[in-house]
């Protein structure tokens, strides 16, 4: 069967993965009420498409952090790809360089930021959780810049892990057969089984509780790299992070797998567009499934968005080849919206292209004829 739209490879990798790795991918946390909320909230939001306008020629190319890259669809970090395929970060690495995108790396990767270096050139940025060990903190962020990644994506929702029930059920763990690459010479590589979820064990055990705004300050001090604060849903905090010298900031509920009963992703754009007020990009994470997506968000204020899940699913299924499709038919969605919408260039995608339900003070029913 053709596949035709980037969903449709969930229920591939749903028959390819082992249950416990799906649902580690799939799960959200609690109730999962955020997780459906991240993809419902984009029905949500209609376009008012502009007619009669020449777009023979669409340009979709934009810069991000100063690097210019194919489109405003770029790769979030997702943990552990080698659970997905044996190739994991490599593939997506190839994929992201060959559509001329933004790779995200996760610290809890299957591969180092070495071997994710050693797959060619390309646009890459290092996703960053603090340990409560200093020292690995600073050698990991070094062994980064070193390897050419060019930015730190600080995420800062997770002083302790969400409770993701599929993960407790499953007393998910790490594959013996793969470790956390960047990790490995630091014994902080290997995941213990646990009477609940091991991953959550293993942030109780590691991962730094009394993180704060100071250590976004620290951070600048050990690193040129410019830092972008990932997790942030409020103008209040969208204001300390410009302060604490955030170079952007990535509005993102962690795919809804922290607290549940946030607001989607494209729900809290606008209120942190307003807050930074063009000092800094912001980016959204969450939901994204069609070029559809892709424009709301940019009418709503963001300078581009990362894709998550479509990434994983995509590698289970298909590999590199999976990822690239995925990179490949969002960005053809994403370039005709933009043609049906009237605009030739991501500068002319406003607010006005859209309209969301709570734009109106209280909607309305049509009235009957």
């Amino acid at each position: 069967m053709e596949i035709t739209n980037v969903s449709e490879y969930e229920a591939i990798a749903k028959q390819k993965l082992p249950k416990m790795v799906f649902d580690y991918y799939a799960s959200g946390a609690e109730d999962q009420w955020t997780l459906q909320e991240n993809r419902n909230a984009f029905s949500r939001i209609l376009f008012r498409p502009r007619i009669l306008i020449d777009v023979s020629k669409i340009d979709m190319t934009t810069t991000v952090l100063g690097f210019k890259i194919s489109m405003p669809i770029m790769i979030a970090p997702t943990a552990m790809q080698k659970m997905a395929h044996p190739e994991g970060e490599y593939a997506t690495a190839r994929a992201a360089s060959s559509a001329g995108t933004i790779m995200t790396l996760s610290s809890w990767a299957t591969s180092s930021v070495e071997e994710v270096a050693s797959t060619g050139p390309g646009i890459r940025f290092f996703q960053l959780y603090v340990y409560k060990n200093r020292n690995v903190v600073a050698q990991l962020v070094r062994r980064a810049e070193r390897a050419g990644f060019k930015a730190i994506a600080l995420t800062v929702d997770t002083p302790r892990l969400g409770r993701r029930e599929a993960d407790i059920k499953n007393r998910f763990t790490l594959p013996p057969f793969l470790t956390l690459k960047n990790f490995e010479g630091l014994d902080l590589g290997k995941m213990d089984l646990a009477d609940d979820s091991g991953l959550a064990s293993y942030v109780a055990g590691q991962i730094d509780r009394t993180l704060s705004w100071k250590d976004v300050k620290w951070l600048q001090t050990i690193t040129q790299l410019p830092i972008l604060v990932k997790g942030v849903l409020t103008a209040e905090d969208t204001r300390l992070a410009i302060q604490a010298g955030a170079a952007g900031i990535i509005v993102s509920n962690h795919g809804a797998r922290q607290l549940d009963y946030v607001p989607s992703t494209i729900m809290a754009l606008e209120e942190v567009v307003k807050a930074a007020q063009g000092r800094v990009p912001v980016f959204l994470d969450g939901g994204v499934r069609r070029g559809t997506d892709v424009f709301k968000a940019l009418a709503l204020g963001a300078s581009g968005i990362f894709i998550g899940r479509p990434v994983v699913f995509s590698l289970a299924a298909e590999g590199e080849e999976g990822v690239r499709k995925v990179l490949q038919m969002l960005r053809e969605e994403f370039e005709l919206t933009m043609a049906l919408s009237g605009c030739r260039s991501l500068k002319e995608i406003t607010r006005n292209h859209v309209t969301a339900d709570w734009d109106l003070p209280h909607a309305r029913p049509l009235p009957r004829l």
